[in-house]
C-alpha cells in the first residue's frame, strides 16, 4: 500500500485518519494542505476518482467567501480557485494508488488490504 493523507492538523477527521493507519501499522505520507496541497495533476485524479468537483467541496468550510465565489464563478474557473484555496476541500483526502476517498471512511480503507 502507498497511502497518502492530504489534510490539515486542525481537521479532526484528518487526525482520525492518521490514527486509523497508525493503529494498523500501515505507513502513510501526510501532506499538509496549508503547506503543500494538491498539484493540478493530483487534483484531477482525485476529482475523477470521487466523481466530480462537487464531492470535493466542504460545504461546512469556515471560508464562506471562497465557497460562495466557487459556487457562482464559471465552471472553467472553479478548479483554479479551488487549487488556490484548498482549505475548502473535504478532509482528509486519502489516496492509495488509483483509489481515493474524501472524508473519514474507515470501512473503505479496511477493504484496501
Amino acid at each position: 500500500m502507498n497511502i497518502q493523507i492530504f489534510g490539515t492538523k486542525k481537521s479532526a477527521d484528518t487526525r482520525k485518519a492518521e490514527r486509523f493507519f497508525k493503529e494498523r501499522g500501515i505507513k502513510y505520507q501526510y501532506i499538509d494542505l496549508k503547506e503543500k496541497g494538491l498539484s493540478k495533476g493530483e487534483f484531477a485524479s482525485v476529482k475523477q476518482a470521487v466523481g466530480g468537483i462537487d464531492k470535493l467541496i466542504d460545504e461546512n468550510s469556515k471560508d464562506k467567501n471562497t465557497l460562495l465565489l466557487i459556487k457562482y464563478i464559471a465552471e472553467e474557473d472553479k478548479e483554479e480557485k479551488i487549487l488556490e484555496n484548498q482549505q475548502v476541500l473535504v478532509q482528509p483526502i486519502v489516496r492509495n494508488g488509483k483509489k481515493t476517498t474524501v472524508g473519514y471512511q474507515p470501512d473503505v480503507w479496511k477493504s484496501w488490504d
